[in-house]
């Protein structure tokens, strides 16, 4: 069963909800340009409200290595995401500072994209087709993928059923396909986790 990342926190009842759903992972982004942005004093209050059996992921965007490893390990999140553009050296530098689960996302357009995805020396990897872009990309690139990976991009509880069944992600991550009008709707979160829940 693909787990299922809910990313984009930014209100109490968004954890109200999630603390019911439970999907297995919840996102904070730290990225200040993106209209999901929480600042750490912010995020550790929403923390402090969220089931402890749902980890927090933080999403960096080319944010210093000894920062971002500070922030898992003051807590503040339990796995860190990198989703700018780190290369191998960053990512050995942060795992060098903690040893929190570091998950590093890939803009997926080409083979290439792949092979670097798969050669990452982060712990885990997340395949995209943007930052927030909302839209997905061509899954017959992820034939290619040797390795767990969480599965973004455009998915929505249209869609998410039949991506877990071609892709079989890890994980599938969320954020743009549970909202409305910019805000994460109740619905939504519940029609995605339901439909991710039927493929066994």
């Amino acid at each position: 069963m693909a787990r299922v990342k809910m990313c984009g926190m930014t209100r109490p009842e968004d954890i109200e909800i999630v603390n019911e759903l439970k999907p297995e992972y919840i996102g904070f982004v730290f990225a200040d340009f993106s209209k999901r942005y929480v600042s750490y004093e912010k995020a550790r209050k929403l923390k402090e409200r969220l089931d402890p059996s749902i980890k927090a992921v933080g999403v960096f965007v080319d944010e210093n290595p000894k920062i971002v490893a500070s922030a898992a390990n003051d807590d503040l999140v339990d796995l860190i995401q990198v989703h700018g553009s780190e290369g191998p050296g960053e990512i050995e530098r942060i795992k060098a500072f903690t040893t929190k689960t570091v998950i590093q996302a890939f803009k997926i357009r080409s083979a290439e994209d792949v092979m670097a995805a798969n050669q990452s020396p982060a712990d885990v990897i997340l395949l995209d087709s943007g930052m927030g872009s909302g839209e997905t990309f061509d899954w017959k690139l992820l034939d290619a993928i040797r390795r767990p990976y969480f599965l973004a991009g455009g998915l929505s509880p249209e869609n998410v059923e039949d991506a877990i069944h071609r892709c079989h992600p890890f994980a599938v991550d969320v954020s743009s396909g549970i909202e409305t009008d910019g805000l994460k709707d109740r619905e939504k979160m519940e029609e995605f986790l339901r439909a991710a829940r039927r493929v066994k």
